[in-house]
């Protein structure tokens, strides 16, 4: 998992290093406040989960006022 967090390829993936970093908080916190795993947990904890959801592309980082969001409303 550590490995994970070193590798350019996470943080290419989601576009930087803070990126990241509120990525990781984000959905870690979803996941702490009962939000259901997008993959199988299988015994990881909530950080480890959170990085291989986004490793799988299960995730991402969407910006307020994104079109993406306002798509939601």
């Amino acid at each position: 998992m550590i490995e994970d967090l070193k590798s350019e390829e996470l943080v290419k993936k989601v576009g930087g290093n803070f990126k990241l970093a509120v990525l990781i908080q984000k959905r870690a916190l979803e996941l702490m406040q009962g939000a259901r795993p997008l993959i199988p947990r299988e015994g990881m904890t909530d950080l480890e989960l959170t990085i291989r959801e986004i490793r799988e592309g299960k995730i991402e980082l969407v910006s307020p006022g994104s079109d993406e969001e306002k798509s939601e409303e």
